[in-house]
């Protein structure tokens, strides 16, 4: 039966993109909820789990083989209730069951397939299945057979086995870890252990493929700003640059017109052969670090891939309404006709398209620079997907390409800048990846920080308005006034899911940001009050840590506590921070207390093992090496004020908050009144161990007292 003949499955009615996709598979999908719970149990069948996202290549493959396969789809209609779920949706029950399945298979990934009691207690499960028996896995429709004699004749094995797993399961979220104190030397035996797998050549961490991982790259940066100790920063440094030269960096960007960014990783170890979709957090995060990067070095290339990445997510990525969307597909139509669609066929290209679109000379510098081969440049190509195509990467820099061709430096540049806004137009006519057009609260969070922290570094007004405009967005669309509560997800008009803890904890962090580069008290406000709602919702004041879904959610059989700095950093490392910074800007103990007591809860995972928490131990060097207070008085748009402003942005300040008195912020912060009356012109407080300096009047001196009150560590230690 062809897809149009179809009948739509329950999934119609969602509006998550990924679910959409699924609506017409002759398999009848359920969402997530009672009434596939109650078929379950009405009907005494196991629950079939498929979680994935809809920019995962191996989900479309799997679709493809299996969901759109009659026969496989009516032995799933009659022995299982199969239910699908966007894990971007989701994250409380992707990281439940994506637990089990680490734990009982030693990996993960997606598409997540798993098998459920009618209890939702998981009793098998693995990620991607073929078909048919290959590539040393079971086919899938084979082992939906098994399963299902299985569960006929030997259910009491089943639930014996589910019983004993959700038990394991509920001891790691409620047990109270064995405390132990934190010491520096949790700090650098993390930044040793990144030095002993670090790729010295390529950058970055272990062998292919490899991620971008920002977390690790913003603990290595805050490491040499607390310890000195340059090494560390210069790892986070390299990868940046090798990853921004790579194919795994879109370098067909074009300012104010769109393309860049960063794709999701890389299958080599060169970051040459990328897995092409693009996510909005890794590129939010990516460029933070390359603002932290450019503020540390006063480099502009860091500037410059920082620039890059917003353009991308400005111009291809942002809503009519200020919100950002959340990820590009890699696959994509090869031609308007063709009938499948193709890993990178947006991205890459074959000697000939180049020659065709560019004059001779210049397309033999593109090349030249580019690293285009007549036969295809993919060597490391894991599935062969990209034979006879090229992916660029910067295999030759200009000045070397100048002595080449014998050209002068500046008209290479000039002949590469015509070549790349060419070949942009002539890929623009190519199809479009699918584009996941849902917005979610956590990842614009971590936008509004990246728009926030690049409006004050360079100096960049229309950064500073994309970042209000979306976090308005959020508080008017996906904030309820009445209850306080936020909501996870909105797309074409509907915001619907109640927040999980990364919703708070990434759109808190954002508000803050958003603070400090606006200096509009609403936002600092706003971001106090729902701490205290996110305190009353996830907090574990027992054990301490923050759970991943709210108490009063009834929706999953149990609530686990995020322990991983992956892909984004856990809600429990990146609440650490804003609620020290809480605490110093709006004069909150009790946000400390709670910071404290969740470092306590983590502290055995830091000391032994604290390369899978890099965010939650740079916010960990808060309290050992001390923060500081950074308070402005006066007009803020005095030159002087300005001046102010301009030498902070360019500085990297990880243990610092800004603020600037005002009426509002002495309601906030009473402590803030008294310097208010002591100021008679513009001037700059700096304040350590809730002690303030004398007022600064110039430039010059505030960055002087900013050496002096910085707080070190004792000694370096060698990596």
């Amino acid at each position: 039966m062809s897809v149009s003949e179809r009948k739509p499955n329950l999934l119609l009615e969602e509006t998550s993109p990924y679910l959409l996709q699924h609506a017409y598979n002759p398999v009848q999908w359920f969402p997530w909820g009672n009434t596939a719970f109650e078929k379950a149990q009405n009907e005494d069948k196991p629950i079939f789990l498929s979680i994935g996202y809809s920019t995962c290549h191996w989900c479309h493959v799997m679709e493809q083989e299996s969901f759109e396969n009659d026969t496989i789809a009516a032995v799933l209609n009659k022995a299982f209730v199969p239910v699908k779920v966007d894990r971007e949706e989701r994250p409380d029950i992707d990281r439940l069951y994506m637990t089990y399945v680490q734990a009982t298979t030693g990996s993960g990934g997606w598409p997540m397939s798993v098998w459920l009691t009618p209890e939702l207690k998981p009793f098998f499960g693995g990620t991607y299945f073929p078909p048919d028996d290959r590539y040393g896995k079971p086919g899938f429709r084979s082992l939906l057979l098994s399963i299902e004699r299985t569960w006929k004749q030997d259910r009491k094995r089943l639930v014996l086995a589910a019983d004993s797993i959700i038990q394991q399961l509920e001891t790691l979220s409620v047990h109270m870890p064995e405390q132990m104190p934190l010491t520096e030397q949790a700090f650098h035996d993390t930044a040793q252990m990144f030095s002993r797998q670090f790729d010295r050549t390529y950058g970055g961490f272990g062998e292919a493929p490899k991620f971008p991982q920002p977390s690790i790259l913003q603990f290595l940066l805050a490491y040499t700003f607390h310890t000195g100790n340059s090494q560390a920063g210069e790892m986070a440094l390299l990868t940046l640059r090798k990853m921004a030269s790579g194919g795994i960096h879109d370098l067909l960007g074009i300012d104010g017109k769109g393309g860049g960014g960063f794709a999701r990783y890389s299958t080599d170890a060169r970051w040459h052969v990328p897995h092409f979709e693009k996510m909005l957090y890794d590129n939010a995060q990516l460029a933070v670090v390359a603002i932290e990067a450019f503020q540390l070095t006063r480099e502009s290339n860091y500037a410059d891939i920082a620039k890059d990445i917003l353009n991308y997510v400005l111009c291809d990525m942002t809503d009519g309404e200020g919100g950002f969307f959340s990820a590009e597909d890699a696959d994509s139509y090869p031609a308007r006709k063709s009938n499948s669609k193709k890993e990178g066929a947006f991205y890459t290209w074959t000697r000939k398209e180049i020659e065709e679109a560019l004059d001779p000379l210049e397309s033999d510098i593109f090349c030249y620079v580019y690293g285009v081969e007549s036969g295809g440049n993919a060597l490391d190509d894991p599935h062969l997907e990209f034979t006879g195509r090229n992916i660029l990467f910067v295999k030759n820099d200009i000045e070397t390409a100048a002595e080449q061709f014998s050209r002068t430096p500046a008209t290479v540049r000039a002949f590469i800048a015509g070549a790349r806004e060419k070949l942009y137009k002539a890929r623009n006519d190519r199809p479009r990846p699918h584009l996941d057009d849902k917005i979610l609260t956590s990842w614009n969070g971590l936008m509004i920080t990246a728009l926030s922290k690049a409006s004050v570094a360079l100096h960049n007004a229309d950064y500073l308005e994309a970042a209000v405009k979306a976090a308005d967005f959020i508080l008017d669309n996906l904030y309820n006034k009445t209850d306080g509560r936020l909501l996870r997800r909105y797309r074409n008009g509907k915001a619907g899911i109640e927040g999980k803890a990364d919703d708070y904890a990434f759109f808190i962090q954002g508000l803050l940001d958003l603070y400090e580069a606006s200096f509009e008290t609403r936002y600092l406000i706003r971001a106090a009050k729902l701490m205290e709602k996110q305190v009353e919702l996830f907090f574990d004041d027992a054990s301490g840590g923050f759970f991943n879904a709210a108490s009063d959610d009834h929706s999953i059989p149990l609530r686990m506590k995020e322990d991983y700095d992956g892909a984004e950093p856990s809600p429990n490392s990146v609440n650490v921070i804003t609620l020290y910074r809480l605490a110093d800007m709006a004069d909150r103990e009790d946000f400390r207390k709670i910071a404290e007591k969740t470092i306590g809860y983590f502290s055995k995972a830091l000391k032994e093992n604290g390369r899978q928490l890099p965010y939650m131990l740079k916010a960990a060097m808060l309290p050992h090496y001390g923060t500081r207070q950074i308070i402005l008085a006066d007009n803020l748009n005095s030159k002087k004020m300005e001046a102010f402003r301009k030498t902070l942005g360019s500085m990297y300040l990880p243990d610092s908050v800004v603020m600037h008195v005002s009426e509002e912020s002495k309601e906030n912060a009473p402590f803030m009144e008294s310097l208010a009356r002591q100021s008679t012109e513009p001037v700059a407080y700096v304040c350590t161990n809730h002690t303030c300096h004398l007022p600064i009047t110039d430039v010059e001196s505030l960055k002087k007292l900013l050496r002096e009150t910085r707080q070190s560590g004792n000694k370096q230690q060698k990596l």
